[in-house]
């Protein structure tokens, strides 16, 4: 089964990517969201998409408080698709990678 893992910057993709393999799921993160290729995350041929959510607080505490509000909502229109599209989505600022 091959997962794909689409997101704004700081929802945790590379971290919840590095799990999943780590428990021998095959699980890819697609760039969506500094693409203007709507369907990009189409291309490894996902079994399962999962979108991770991240509130604009949530990616300022992880990426810095200077995270600008501009650059998170150009994110979320480049992603609006594959979240259409996910078969899953999770709001990662209440979750821990366990």
């Amino acid at each position: 089964m091959r997962v794909v893992l689409v997101g704004p910057c700081g929802a945790g993709k590379s971290t919840i990517a590095a799990e999943l393999a780590r428990r021998g799921i095959d699980a890819i993160v697609v760039g969506q969201e500094h693409s203007i290729v709507r369907d990009l995350w189409r291309r490894p041929e996902p079994d399962l998409l999962v979108y991770l959510d991240a509130s604009l607080e949530t990616v300022r505490a992880r990426r810095g408080h200077d995270w600008p509000e501009w650059l998170y909502r150009l994110e979320q229109e480049r992603l609006a698709e594959a979240r259409a599209h996910a078969d899953l989505v999770l709001d990662t600022g209440l979750l821990t990678v366990d």
